[in-house]
């Protein structure tokens, strides 16, 4: 554990020197990585040159933490995250949650590129979470717990802020953007969701699949960092279409709706 918080700080104060800090972070998740686009005065660090970090391996996660300001706002964007399936534990994935407390991040926006679970919505959605199932069996609280970073036992009752679901909700009616609100439920990949595990979901309530963001999640709302969480529906889930399951049409999927997505981002980021 002390190697853990000897991690965590030293990429902290490597961010902090290069950088700064932010009050404002978002986790740009597949094909959504252009986002940093949207940022002026921008300046990045590849994860490789943080002490301490794990780097991204994912296609379409470029690895690279970001630096700018949008709407007058200190914003950190992090273009790429990390996940199960690449072979690391939950409590190295949420390293970069835990380096942005440090950073003074007050609000997290987790963004992803997710299955489309529900049957009476397309591929193209965005949906922002109003909850999650973690079905990893994992936890990225699990093991000794950091007292400095929050209590043993966090509540979970209001994962993803009411208050900024308000905010994105009010943003997406002024900007006429289409906004669906569900659950996201976590599988640890990498192989693409089975149809009976798709109807599974389906009956414990989920209406999007993936294979991220619930440890961040969970690792942000211990330490006292508001979260929000939207999805880009990038696919019907297995199942639920014909063709088979591609990493390139969940880019293709993503890289169309990208401009309603990075106009409803800035909305809420100037909002909040």
């Amino acid at each position: 554990m002390s190697d853990m918080r000897e991690r965590i700080q030293s990429a902290a104060d490597t961010i902090r020197a290069k950088l700064g800090e932010a009050e404002l972070a978002i986790v740009l998740g597949s094909g959504l990585g252009d986002h940093v686009q949207a940022m002026t005065d921008a300046a990045c660090l590849p994860y490789a040159e943080i002490p301490g970090m794990p780097v991204s391996t994912a296609p379409g996660h470029a690895g690279k933490w970001w630096r700018g300001t949008i709407g007058g706002k200190r914003v950190f964007m992090l273009q790429g995250r990390f996940h199960l399936y690449e072979g690391i534990s939950q409590e190295e994935l949420v390293i970069p949650v835990r380096v942005m407390k440090l950073l003074g991040v007050r609000t997290l926006i987790l963004t992803n590129a997710a299955g489309c679970a529900n049957p009476e919505w397309k591929a193209g959605t965005l949906m922002m979470l109003t909850d999650y199932i973690n079905f990893s069996g994992r936890n990225p609280l699990i093991g000794p717990n950091m007292d400095e970073f929050g209590p043993r036992f966090p509540d979970m009752s209001e994962a993803y802020s009411q208050r900024l679901r308000g905010i994105a909700r009010e943003t997406a009616d002024r900007l006429g953007i289409g906004l669906r609100e569900g659950v996201y439920m976590l599988f640890n990949g990498p192989t693409y969701e089975s149809p009976a595990e798709v109807r599974m979901a389906r009956l414990l309530g989920a209406d999007a699949v993936g294979m991220s963001t619930v440890p961040e999640t969970i690792a942000a709302h211990h330490c006292g960092i508001e979260v929000l969480g939207i999805s880009c529906l990038t696919n019907m889930a297995a199942g639920l279409q014909k063709q088979p399951l591609s990493h390139e049409e969940v880019q293709e999927t993503a890289a169309r709706v990208s401009g309603s997505f990075r106009r409803l981002l800035n909305g809420i980021v100037e909002a909040v």
